[in-house]
């Protein structure tokens, strides 16, 4: 029954009511067997027709209209064929439409009552078939107006149905990544932070216990005591990134990457890029080397999607431009191209899934990804929010932690 809730759709009422006044027309000029329509007739018709369309967003007044147009019609015409149609199909729409039931039932009695004036002192049989064809006249387009009406509402609550269960199962879905999550915060707070903090204290122990120390070989115990401290704050983050349900969206890969490592693997993934045919104009903030662990693996992998998906979209002889800064804590990130390139034959590997996973990994950091055309390209930017580092047992000068290569995006 589908097919009938779109034909009689609520936004198409004017639409069938001015089909309905056209068939009217041709029935009075060329349905009459060839007598010519009086002027009474033609009156009433148009004031039918009238009302129709001027009330075709309101089916009780455009009932009652009509049925006062049929009293009028029985008294002076023989032929009543247009105003008891008009009256019939506003009946068929208020059926559809109306909002009480009661108001369904009491227009349809004014109807029957309206047609059975015209069998008042008429003998038995007469009577009898006026009754009968209140059947056509009413009984029809209530009847289909009711089933029009009951076809809807099955269809409203079939599709509130599917959109409850589709809720429920990404409620479940939710949970469940939730629950893994947890499960994972615990075994890195249990095995790894453990085993981390102990090597902190027992590294911090023995510098103060030898006191003789070759100086080397207390600068080494530093750089040792300053990387697991650096260490264990990071843990301490992503821990409590994994535990926090509600700040966790969609599946965003939570990696590290050493802080002093990240303007070289920027560099590497700007030069992937240019490898591939497209103009980089790089902007990078020197001040990205002392970010968190967390976003500095954000901003990497920002970059390497935006990039890619220039190469994709723009073009392998397009420009881009990658402008990346920090100020006040917080990291501001932007990557724009003028969307003049040409098709691609291959393009860099990239570090996600599309915008969507940038969306993602943004907001678990309590940023906003901001993404959409700009004169004749394309511009992706967001600010990544300043995070206060937890504290550590003993200091993390950048310089003294170890650099190491950044790894390839997955």
């Amino acid at each position: 029954m589908g097919w009938m809730g779109r034909l009689f759709d609520a936004r198409d009422t004017l639409a069938r009511m001015l089909l309905l006044d056209l068939s009217g027309v041709g029935y009075l000029l060329f349905g009459r067997g060839g007598r010519p329509p009086t002027v009474t007739q033609w009156v009433l018709a148009g004031l039918a027709f009238t009302v129709a369309l001027a009330l075709h967003r309101r089916p009780l007044l455009n009932l009652i209209g009509q049925a006062a147009l049929l009293a009028v019609a029985l008294c002076l015409l023989s032929d009543t064929t247009i105003n008891q149609v008009g009256a019939s199909y506003a009946l068929l729409e208020l059926t559809m439409w109306a909002r009480r039931p009661r108001t369904i039932w009491l227009a349809a009695g004014l109807l029957a009552t309206v047609d059975l004036t015209d069998s008042i002192g008429d003998p038995l049989r007469r009577v009898a078939s006026g009754v009968f064809g209140l059947t056509v006249e009413v009984g029809v387009p209530l009847l289909l107006g009711l089933v029009i009406r009951t076809t809807r509402e099955l269809g409203r609550q079939a599709a509130e149905r599917a959109a409850a269960e589709q809720r429920r199962r990404e409620s479940e879905s939710r949970a469940a990544r939730a629950d893994e999550r947890s499960a994972i915060a615990r075994e890195l707070h249990d095995v790894v932070a453990h085993h981390v903090a102990s090597m902190v204290l027992r590294v911090g122990v023995a510098r103060h216990v030898l006191t003789d120390l070759d100086p080397r070989v207390g600068e080494v115990f530093d750089d040792v005591h300053a990387t697991g401290s650096a260490a264990l704050t990071d843990l301490r983050r992503l821990v409590a990134v994994l535990r926090d349900p509600d700040g966790v969206r969609g599946d965003a890969a939570l990696t590290a990457i050493e802080p002093s490592a990240l303007p070289a693997a920027l560099d590497a993934a700007v030069d992937r890029a240019r490898q591939a045919g497209v103009t980089v104009e790089a902007d990078v903030d020197a001040a990205v080397g002392t970010l968190d662990a967390v976003r500095g693996m954000a901003v990497l992998r920002l970059t390497q999607e935006a990039l890619t998906n220039v190469a994709k979209h723009a073009g392998t002889s397009a420009r881009a431009r990658l402008v990346v800064s920090v100020v006040d804590g917080a990291v501001h990130w932007e990557v724009s191209d003028n969307g003049r390139g040409q098709v691609p034959t291959a393009v860099p590997p990239g570090g996600g899934h599309g915008l969507a996973g940038m969306r993602e990994r943004v907001e678990v950091l309590g940023g906003e990804l901001t993404a959409g055309p700009t004169g004749t390209g394309w511009r992706v930017r967001t600010v990544l929010p300043a995070t206060v580092a937890a504290e550590s047992s003993g200091p993390a000068a950048p310089g003294q932690r170890g650099a190491t290569t950044a790894t390839e995006p997955a």
